[in-house]
């Protein structure tokens, strides 16, 4: 892309964190915060250009501030035990008033190469957010960037909403010790596994207030909420046209929940021989969906379909989706759900299905966007495109 050539490099760290500080925190709680190293300067008016190459032209007037991106490197939980992770902070320079904070989450990657902290290769227009007056982060998850050695634990909600709940604390702290002033609104924005994740991390700050933050609002986009329905859906035999999901979301469980079950327990030949080779970073979705079956029948263990389909069958996995669905928890600040109606990789009825459970359960402000017509591909933009005008209305009371 022409556009790197104007982006402005730097080598100069940002807010490293000192080796040899010995100063006692006044809180209690541990700092998540590591280091975070400047990579690039963004100057208003190329912001502006890439704003109209990805679809945002009409929003080039709320384009106001250069932005500083930082490589922001944090501490998390993987199982138990610390584990770093890491992602990108985007500033917005010169701003006059406090900034609210801002995390948005990105969806399904296979691709060690496209983590967002191998920025500027992988920008993903969220960094346009920073220039509109927002603090954004931008997290890479467990499983890429500096962590790119852990099996990602794919659609694991404790792992997806802490990850991104410590970059926010990491965050925070990066900027009272750079002293970039924030004020007290923070916004969750994700899509596709993103929305899932953003629905993790929501979750997470509203039933544990000892983190100390509070959601102003969240928008989630396309997420797989409901992990029951989606096995439904697979045991209809009927064909689905993205089997890496399948196998991700497997392999993840397999990993994360110390199973270690052989492959060829849940996967034919010569697919379970072919799976860790995909699964290894260097393929993107299309390559994996080519080279496993888009038929469950043919893709799945026999033994291991016929014992899904049977109630008390594979209980352990079953379980398992049980607990990552969002089946017991309600919204407590603004939520808004975004779906394509012609989605066909996640389908919309899971938005649908979860945003009845809310509303029956009384969430006090949860809305359905349906975009019309929309696919998986092509539902983000609109969603992004609605999402903007609105937090900005609740960036207000601080």
């Amino acid at each position: 892309m022409g556009w790197l050539l104007l982006v402005y490099l730097f080598v100069n760290a940002g807010c490293q964190k000192e080796t040899a500080e010995t100063v006692t925190p006044q809180i209690p709680e541990k700092d998540h915060f590591v280091s975070a190293t400047q990579v690039a300067v963004i100057p208003q008016n190329i912001l502006q250009t890439l704003a109209t190459s990805q679809g945002y032209a009409q929003f080039i007037p709320q384009i106001k501030y250069d932005v500083a991106v930082y490589n922001l490197v944090y501490t998390t939980t993987y199982k138990g035990q610390e584990q770093q992770a890491s992602g990108l902070l985007v500033v917005p320079q010169n701003m006059t008033t406090p900034a609210p904070l801002l995390s948005t989450q990105h969806g399904t990657m296979f691709l060690d190469a496209d983590a967002p902290t191998n920025f500027p290769d992988t920008f993903s227009g969220f960094e346009l957010f920073a220039s509109t007056g927002y603090v954004t982060l931008i997290p890479d998850y467990l499983g890429y960037g500096i962590s790119k050695d852990v099996f990602h634990p794919y659609y694991d909600q404790k792992h997806s909403g802490l990850v991104v709940v410590d970059m926010i604390k990491a965050a925070k702290s990066c900027a009272e010790k750079q002293k970039i002033k924030l004020n007290n609104n923070l916004f969750l924005v994700g899509y596709s596994e993103g929305g899932y994740v953003t629905m993790a991390a929501q979750k997470e700050i509203e039933m544990h207030p000892e983190h100390g933050l509070k959601v102003t609002a969240a928008a989630e986009g396309a997420g797989g909420y409901d992990l029951t329905a989606m096995l439904a859906a697979v045991t209809t035999g009927q064909p689905y046209g993205n089997p890496s999901y399948l196998a991700f979301i497997l392999q993840s469980y397999n990993t994360t929940y110390n199973w270690n079950r052989p492959l060829t327990d849940f996967f034919q030949e010569p697919y379970a021989s072919r799976i860790p080779e995909l699964f290894n970073g260097t393929n993107g979705a299309s390559k994996i969906n080519n080279s496993l079956a888009k038929n469950p029948t043919e893709l799945f263990n026999p033994a291991f379909y016929a014992e899904l389909k049977k109630p008390e069958g594979e209980k352990v996995l079953k379980q398992a989706l049980v607990d990552n669905s969002f089946l017991n928890w309600v919204p407590q600040s603004p939520t808004r759900l975004y779906h394509g109606t012609a989605d066909q990789s996640v389908f919309f009825q899971t938005s649908q299905t979860v945003y009845d459970r809310f509303k029956a359960a009384g969430a006090p402000d949860v809305a359905l966007i349906s975009i019309l017509g929309g696919t998986h591909s092509s539902s983000m933009e609109p969603m992004l495109l609605s999402v903007i005008p609105w937090i900005q209305s609740l960036n207000t009371g601080y």
